[in-house]
């Protein structure tokens, strides 16, 4: 399944011509809380139900953007939509860093751990914990090799399990105001 993607150069002469464009931010609210496209919009990708977006944006016309951090996550967004029958939806590339980079027009809030680093910090922690079980306790040894097992799931399939369980913790939520969901 190819996914369409748009450069953010691309995206900034679409905006800058005045058509109507409508983008969906699919990082966790904390994250579209750091920094944002002033056009996007937050529907995290866990929550994501591509018939009541493209049921909404039905009267809007053109296509749906997807946006993310990096890409991965728009891209797998994209990919919902195409199995749920709807392709005119397009992957920014690159995501918000690329279009911070190329001059698009962001909101700048408050700074956050990103998702990415508390997948390192969590999958460390766990391995180092086994690691160190293991010397006293000799089945730890199995919480190392569950959470490489992990790793290499998650290399291969491009999802990763213990990315979406975190994006669900308090931590990383925030009440609709303070994070300018919309």
């Amino acid at each position: 399944m190819s996914v369409n993607t748009i450069s953010p150069a691309e995206l900034l002469e679409l905006c800058r011509s005045g058509r109507p464009i409508e983008l969906i931010d699919v990082r966790t609210p904390v994250e579209f809380r750091e920094v944002h496209l002033t056009h996007a919009r937050n529907v995290p990708l866990d929550q994501l139900d591509p018939a009541a977006l493209m049921k909404a944006h039905n009267g809007a016309g053109g296509p749906l953007y997807l946006i993310c951090k990096a890409g991965g996550r728009s891209a797998q967004a994209c990919e919902k939509f195409m199995k749920a029958g709807f392709n005119d939806v397009i992957s920014v590339a690159g995501g918000t860093g690329a279009c911070v980079d190329a001059g698009l027009p962001v909101v700048r809030g408050k700074k956050a751990i990103a998702l990415e680093r508390q997948v390192r910090i969590a999958a460390g922690s766990l391995v180092l914990l086994g690691v160190i079980g293991s010397y006293w306790i000799h089945p730890f040894v199995w919480l190392s090799a569950f959470v490489g097992a992990g790793l290499v799931f998650a290399g291969i399939t491009n999802t990763c399990g213990m990315g979406m369980l975190l994006a669900r913790m308090p931590w990383n939520k925030c009440d609709t105001g303070e994070c300018g969901v919309r």
